[in-house]
């Protein structure tokens, strides 16, 4: 399983929210690219990017960052966070963006999710999930669908798609530990491959996570941890990769 550190960018700056909650924002670094490069020396072998300004608003406003984040590095990027159009997708992947989280589309536009599939390949596009009380909420997690997880997840993998960034948005940003259950409970239901994000606080959240040794549970993603000191990125791969953190 690996450790994925997660850059939020909002107005080219790496920030958090808590419960995706626009302003509930903490600002922690002037420098994402930077804040990449620290992540891919401690040892990270991927790196989340989430352009919160596209999750609200739907207009790419932070390409030239995230265009720098890839430029200094060497490991991949996966993106996600207002991906509404095949172009957006294609233009993140011009950038150098090894990975397409597609969000709020995969609810309402599922064709575009089979065209990205069809088009760039299934190592190329993932899906993100974002659920609140097991439902899919979209938008930033603005709005809440009546759609279960589980049936978005399956929708999902009869068009191609074999990862999904599961979040169960009630934990993120809170420090107060993934929901693990509910999380196995998605791969096991959709078989899909699934990277938990969402409320990771401590190196025992990790190990609790690499504990399942599910082979369907692929990835942990952690933020707001990292940034304010709980545990350290190298900490974080090593205990995802099963070893004594700490």
């Amino acid at each position: 399983m690996f450790f994925i550190p997660a850059i939020d960018l909002m107005g080219g700056k790496c920030v958090r929210l808590i419960k995706g909650e626009k302003n509930a924002r903490t600002d922690y670094s002037d420098d994402p690219a930077g804040t990449a490069l620290e992540f891919e020396k401690a040892g990270a072998k991927w790196i989340h990017v989430v352009d919160l300004d596209g999750a609200f608003e739907g207009v790419r406003k932070n390409s030239s960052t995230i265009m720098r984040i890839v430029n200094s590095v060497k490991v991949p990027i996966e993106v996600g966070g207002g991906v509404r159009t095949i172009e957006d997708v294609r233009t993140l992947l011009e950038l150098g963006v090894s990975r397409v989280i597609i969000g709020t589309a995969a609810v309402n536009n599922p064709t575009l999710v089979e065209t990205a599939v069809r088009r760039f390949g299934r190592e190329r596009i993932a899906v993100g999930i974002d659920a609140r009380d097991g439902m899919v909420a979209v938008k930033g997690w603005i709005e809440e669908t009546e759609m279960t997880a589980v049936d978005l997840g399956k929708r999902m993998k009869s068009l191609g798609v074999v990862t999904v960034i599961y979040t169960d948005i009630n934990r993120d940003g809170m420090l107060g530990g993934p929901n693990i259950q509910e999380t196995l409970r998605f791969a096991n239901k959709t078989g899909l491959s699934v990277i938990v994000s969402g409320g990771v606080h401590s190196i025992d959240d990790i190990k609790a996570v690499a504990a399942e040794k599910s082979p369907l549970v692929v990835g942990c993603i952690s933020g707001k941890a990292i940034y304010e000191g709980k545990f350290s990125v190298a900490e974080g791969v090593t205990a995802a990769e099963g070893g004594a953190a700490g």
